[in-house]
């Protein structure tokens, strides 16, 4: 326990030492420069900030917890994200860029009016404090509980052991996001970024190992020879994640998520050009592909090792950590999931107070603030939430149902409302701000009315494809009946530069190849297949599956060849119109 406790110690020192001298001559006096890091980050940094923010100690504890329970299907959460990545990369990141948006809503306000804006942002608020950042404190208390054991070293209860580390979980990431800004996030987020796949793959590598008594391959032949039901991504409808539901709710909760949610795109948005940006956002689509061996897979070991008598699921992963991991790595990958799991708390508390500042407070009590005075009033409100989530967090303990099911069902209030009015607003020149407004109200009562009083049968991610549709037509029917006034984009200067990454075509179709090999592989077509001859570890039609996806890697490169020319030619032109106002206002004056 010792050194355990030692080598914890070291690593989460020396990230934050690396943190402050990386970031000790940044200016944070300027709103860019705290809310932003002076729109001066890498591909590296944002990718490695948007992995950290994203996967927390909810999604080792709970994707593991039903993998180990109910088999492998969770992570389409993961893998799918990568279509999310790309559709940011292309399409929204540009638009956001060139318009120099601090915030997500900021778009709503040019879009709709800025009562949109002011709506959603509260929303995203609500959610953001309520459900989000409560859940990643109290997955991270749990996970930290059972490896170091806090219940008996400190002689306390359960729920005693929670309340502590919930509050030093929190006091400690509150520091970096009050005090650092979106800079320290973002360097710390890197450094744990490398240590969380280094250690997240030493999890599965230590725990087959185990399995098969010394032998990596023994241990892995046992996994894919026995309960291969386990490894199966295509989930049936009685699975956590159906098969079907990829292609209703889950692609509009990946949408808002990576394209939308402000925790996220906020790294983007400090991006120092559009081709650092679309690398950063692809190289974390690459990391969500592979992410399942580090967040599912040792779910599925856990179950061949413990034999299925753990009573809960979300204890497998915990368990599984403290029991294969050399004593000398259980320190260091506690530091990294607690990195994990500080970022996540820390990007929440940063991005609702950017939601808060330029959202709610510059426009509506103080549009004339100074960037001093912005930057104050972001560290009162932060504190203020961080304070309000770590008195919330540990009665998660209550909540019916895994924790990563609880959180994805309660996202459900705020993502696809979200992501309808953007999206509409986007392809749409008609829709109006009243139709935003009554989609946004209307899915709330929606939503509670068939998951929480009704309790429909139907998948929760069903209802959430469902209700997005809903959405949709709610505001082409209410545009139509009370038209309003049609939607001009302005021609906005950049923020930075804004040429492509002229490799996009090429990493984005391998991104997208990659996602569809998984769940080729992890399917009744690979490794899960009954009809396997023995010593063969996929089905014998595995070949022709692959052939048809290789054939198919080709169509979709061409479209995004032609995609992203387009998209170039039309940044050329916006420029030279750019220019030649600016020439014509300039000679008028």
């Amino acid at each position: 326990m010792g050194l355990t406790i030692l080598s914890f110690l070291f690593f989460t020192v020396l990230v934050a030492v690396i943190s402050w001298w990386k970031t000790k001559s940044e200016k944070l006096d300027t709103a860019d420069g705290y809310f932003l890091a002076g729109r001066g980050l890498s591909g590296m940094v944002i990718a490695g900030s948007m992995l950290l923010t994203n996967i927390s100690a909810e999604q080792m504890v709970g994707l593991s917890g039903q993998a180990y329970s109910r088999g492998i299907s969770g992570m389409g959460w993961e893998t799918t994200a990568a279509i999310a990545t790309i559709a940011l990369a292309m399409f929204f990141l540009p638009n956001y860029l060139k318009r120099g948006f601090t915030t997500m809503p900021q778009f709503l306000e040019e879009r709709y009016d800025s009562g949109t804006r002011k709506l959603v942002s509260v929303l995203l608020l609500v959610g953001y404090v309520l459900i989000s950042t409560p859940a990643a404190l109290y997955a991270g208390a749990v996970a930290f509980n059972q490896v170091f054991n806090l219940t008996d070293l400190l002689g306390v209860t359960y729920v005693q052991s929670i309340w502590i580390l919930v509050w030093v979980i929190g006091i400690i990431g509150s520091i970096y996001a009050i005090f650092g800004g979106l800079k320290a996030v973002a360097v710390s987020d890197t450094i744990n970024g490398i240590g969380l796949i280094i250690g997240g793959l030493a999890v599965p590598f230590f725990g087959l190992l185990h399995l098969g008594e010394g032998k990596v391959l023994a241990g892995l032949n046992q996994v894919i020879s026995t309960h291969t039901e386990k490894l199966n991504a295509v989930g049936s409808t009685t699975d956590p994640v159906p098969f079907g539901t990829l292609f209703t709710g889950m692609i509009f909760a990946n949408l808002f998520y990576w394209c939308t949610n402000q925790v996220l795109i906020q790294r983007t948005l400090g991006a120092a050009n559009l081709k650092e940006g679309q690398k950063g956002v692809l190289m974390s689509g690459f990391m969500k592909v592979l992410i399942p061996l580090i967040v599912s897979f040792p779910g599925v070991i856990a179950f061949h090792i413990f034999k299925g008598e753990l009573q809960m699921g979300d204890a497998a992963y915990p368990a599984l950590v403290s029991l294969v991991l050399p004593k000398y790595l259980t320190g260091f990958y506690c530091a990294v999931i607690f990195g994990a799991v500080l970022s996540t708390y820390n990007s929440l508390l940063n991005s609702a107070a950017t939601l808060f500042c330029f959202d709610i407070y510059k426009p509506v009590l103080n549009p004339n603030v100074s960037d001093e005075k912005l930057i104050k009033v972001a560290k009162i409100v932060a504190t203020f939430l961080a304070l309000f989530s770590m008195f919330v967090a540990p009665l998660t303990m209550y909540a019916e149902g895994g924790l990563f099911e609880v959180m994805r069902r309660f996202t459900g209030f705020f993502n696809i409302p979200t992501i309808a009015i953007v999206l509409v607003g986007f392809f749409s020149k008609k829709v109006t701000a009243l139709s935003a407004k009554v989609a946004v109200i209307s899915h709330i009562l929606l939503y509670t009315l068939l998951i929480f009083v009704l309790k429909v049968k139907i998948n929760y991610i069903h209802i959430m494809g469902i209700l997005f549709i809903v959405n949709t037509l709610t505001m082409f029917t209410i545009s139509w009946l009370k038209p309003g006034k049609v939607y001009e984009a302005k021609n906005l200067k950049p923020a930075v530069d804004m040429k492509p990454w002229k490799r996009f075509p090429e990493v984005a179709t391998l991104l997208l190849g990659l996602m569809v090999f998984a769940y080729i592989f992890l399917s009744p077509i690979g490794v899960v297949s009954a009809e396997k001859v023995t010593g063969d570890i996929v089905g014998p039609n595995f070949k022709y599956a692959l052939l048809a996806l290789f054939l198919g890697m080709g169509v979709v490169y061409s479209m995004f060849k032609k995609a992203i020319s387009s998209i170039e030619e039309k940044a050329i032109t916006e420029e030279e119109e750019f220019l030649q106002a600016e020439e014509l206002q300039v000679s008028f004056e």
